[in-house]
């Protein structure tokens, strides 16, 4: 991880010294973002797509479900922490019995019976609580197997990788990226007929995914109801 931030620094860099705009204010850095976006592209239709459909086929529709749940139970650690860091009181107190119910009656988080119980899963992030005390998102940024991003909130998943992701206190590494692993495939399952829809919708595949992630981020962070801009 910090060798991948030690070159993401210094592409950002160069390109930052090197490149103006490409037509979006809020994408300076396409050149190099597009670059990366075709990398992920490529890996998926290669890698991550291909072993998704193998696991969505062999795996049984209940035992799916079951790893999701699990994976999604472990995240609500991260969610409720930045709950806290927000001053969230009220989502604070639902995730912390969402978590607690689902750990022990749900079994490690594998049965969802928070949802059942009216206690609704929250979206939160570091890159989000960053947003919602002021910090802006900056500019447009790909990262290399992630995703779509921004510099504010990359900064911010690099903070709950570190700190909130529950998987980076399993001691042993290869047992570790075992289960990284599994979550990745599981998520990428859990995306097939998006992605397929998006793919199939978009004209252009890096400009769709921007656009509707940077809507999508705004709208995180303010609970759906982001002020209107001059432009809107």
């Amino acid at each position: 991880m910090r060798t991948l931030l030690t070159l993401l620094g210094s592409l950002i860099t160069l390109q930052l010294a090197g490149c103006a705009s490409n037509g979006d204010p809020r994408d300076p850095l396409e050149p190099m973002n597009r670059t990366i976006h075709d990398f992920n592209e490529g890996l998926d239709r290669m890698v991550m797509k291909p072993v998704a459909q193998g696991y969505q086929a062999v795996m049984p529709g209940f035992a799916e479900t079951g790893v999701r749940n699990f994976f999604s139970n472990l995240g609500d650690v991260g969610i409720l922490a930045n709950d806290v860091l927000q001053f969230k009181l009220e989502s604070s107190a639902s995730d912390l019995m969402r978590l607690s119910v689902n750990s022990t009656f749900g079994l490690l988080g594998l049965l969802d019976i928070a949802s059942e119980m009216g206690l609704h899963k929250h979206s939160e992030d570091f890159g989000q609580t960053l947003g919602r005390w002021g910090l802006s998102d900056g500019p447009y940024l790909v990262l290399p197997f992630f995703g779509a991003s921004s510099f504010r909130d990359a900064a911010g998943l690099m903070v709950d990788l570190q700190y909130t992701d529950m998987l980076w206190y399993v001691d042993d590494i290869a047992t570790r990226n075992q289960i990284w692993a599994v979550r990745a495939v599981s998520k990428r399952a859990e995306l097939l007929e998006a992605k397929k829809a998006m793919d199939a919708a978009a004209l252009d595949p890096y400009e769709f995914m921007r656009d509707f992630y940077l809507e999508y981020r705004r709208n995180q962070v303010y609970d759906g109801k982001p002020p209107a801009e001059a432009d809107d």
